[in-house]
């Protein structure tokens, strides 16, 4: 198995590379050269298997050579030991044919754990066998940096750089990052939005002498493991509805797009999926641009669903790498002409090909409030507002087929936006009812690329 970039021209890769490669030296992301296909049989098989045994099964044809059957498997268990369901990402039912499948059961609360948690044990297995030491960098909207930091603390084979937008995550998401102690940990709190956070983040990795002095790597959703990792679940909940045997839907509240992609590859894959749903807040891109084939940026709006305040959908160019049949340099020249312009057009072919894959909506934010207040009245859910979005816009797609709708974080990560709409303020889970009386680590810095890169020389052990 081997990995290409979106952009053409960098070397392909490893799976091993290709994840602690992150960014592509091109400027583009890394995608399977082939995405492999399960069968039918295979699919049904997965009935009644642990998360962990599924996770195995599905993931095991993009690794290749580079984890040994024993050396994964360990991997996969260690990375979901500390959740607290059993299920991994349970399944409530909130009406006929609407399902809830709830991502907030790892370490942070969100559904990034599933990811993050895999990632830092194949970096650990990776680096400790190479004899590696490196520097890991993020950008975050929320709830990637916390589970970065959860998933990468203490571990002696990192340093870990956390990019948020100062003053635009909540004070949970704030704390899970500032009050990690352990010192190969930084939380770093950027003067601007979330895509000047990814600008700087994409900046560095393209500043080819800083990237290999500090021997940079990347755990956003760039970073290929992320998206394989996200797999999983769509074929644990569908499996969990009767598929192969009947098709099912998903709707998925998205800002950056990896979750969605996701479930674009679990499609190709072969699992039976009619619908993948967008969803999105008033920041609606992604919307816009499946409805009209206009990818225009405008400027960010905060919302009470910070996650997803987003202009800048990274992993959308994996969509566009796709649906421009794999054509490399017609995605370099697009990308290109958005980050100059702010602003492409779409071709009509590439356009229609994202709508036989994609449908989407948009949610404002009294539709958000009053959606938590109809799913505590109506369903017996306290929902954040990330997944309240995504309810709604699942409500306008319900049909005869099954629809799965992806809970991306625990409602105390939202407290505020939450008490807003219900009167009623989330407690955390009581092994995180100190959050707020640690004391907080952070290092503010200007949206400028020299001033970052000397924070990260001055602090990282490489």
């Amino acid at each position: 198995m081997h990995y290409v970039s979106t952009r053409g021209t960098a070397p392909k890769l490893t799976f091993e590379d290709a994840i602690l490669t992150g960014l592509a030296r091109d400027g583009g992301l890394y995608v399977p050269a082939e995405v492999p296909r399960i069968s039918h049989g295979d699919i049904a098989a997965l009935a009644g298997l642990s998360y962990e045994e599924t996770a195995f099964r599905v993931m095991r044809p993009f690794i290749g050579e580079s984890f040994s059957d024993e050396d994964l498997a360990g991997i996969i268990v260690r990375a979901y030991a500390g959740f607290d369901h059993a299920a991994r990402a349970p399944l409530v039912q909130l009406q006929p044919n609407h399902f809830l499948m709830e991502l907030f059961h790892g370490p942070t609360l969100a559904f990034k754990d599933v990811a993050m948690q895999l990632i830092g044990q194949l970096f650990q297995t990776v680096l400790h066998r190479r004899g590696e030491r490196v520097t890991i960098t993020g950008a975050t909207s929320g709830d990637t940096g916390a589970a970065a930091m959860e998933a990468f603390r203490g571990l002696d084979a990192v340093d870990v750089f956390i990019l948020y937008p100062h003053g635009r995550v909540s004070g949970v998401q704030r704390r899970q990052m500032t009050t990690v102690s352990e010192p190969n940990t930084h939380a770093l709190a950027l003067t601007g939005t979330f895509d000047d956070c990814q600008a700087r983040l994409k900046d560095m990795f393209n500043d080819f002498a800083f990237r290999d002095d500090v021997r940079l790597a990347g755990v956003n959703s760039i970073n290929w493991a992320r998206i394989l990792a996200q797999v999983v679940y769509y074929f644990t909940a569908a499996v969990s509805l009767g598929a192969p045997h009947r098709a099912v839907s998903f709707t998925v509240p998205t800002g950056n797009f990896g979750d969605i992609f996701a479930g674009s590859i679990a499609k190709r894959m072969g699992l039976p999926i009619e619908k993948l749903v967008v969803a999105t807040n008033q920041n609606d891109i992604l919307h816009r641009v499946l409805s009209t084939g206009d990818y225009v940026t405008q400027g960010v709006i905060p919302s009470i669903s910070p996650s997803m305040d987003i202009q800048v959908s990274s992993n959308f160019e994996r969509a566009l790498f796709d649906v421009y049949d794999r054509e490399g340099p017609a995605v370099a020249q697009l990308m290109d002409a958005l980050k100059e312009g702010g602003e492409v057009r779409i071709s009509q072919g590439a356009h229609g090909r994202l709508r036989e894959i994609f449908t989407s909506g948009r949610v404002s934010e009294a539709e958000t409030l009053a959606m938590i207040v109809r799913a505590r009245a109506e369903f017996s859910e306290i929902l954040c507002p990330h997944s309240a979005i995504g309810v709604e816009v699942a409500q306008a797609h319900l049909g005869t087929t099954p629809m799965i709708t992806l809970a991306t974080a625990h409602p105390a990560k939202f407290p505020d936006a939450v008490e807003a709409a219900i009167g009623v303020r989330p407690p955390l889970p009581a092994r995180m009812a100190n959050l707020f009386q640690q004391p907080e680590r952070v290092t503010r810095v200007e949206n400028d690329l020299a001033a970052l890169q000397g924070i990260i020389r001055g602090k990282v052990s490489v």
